[in-house]
């Protein structure tokens, strides 16, 4: 499973940094960033509540 982020809707406010800091992260231009490649194993049940918290609906879970 991968996530990715709608960089148009993304409003870089970082709730999902707060929950899953080894995927999300903020660039030096308050741009998120999102760490390529599947999701361990323990991380998904993380990136489903960083899914759900995104104010802006910006964050998706694939596969």
């Amino acid at each position: 499973m991968k996530v990715s982020v709608d960089p148009v809707l993304c409003e870089a406010n970082g709730v999902c940094v707060g929950i899953l800091p080894d995927v999300f992260d903020l660039d030096d231009d308050e741009v998120l960033q999102v760490r390529p490649g599947e999701l361990a194993e323990g991380e998904v049940e993380s990136a489903r509540k960083s899914v759900a918290a995104c104010p802006r609906n910006a964050l998706r879970l694939n596969g």
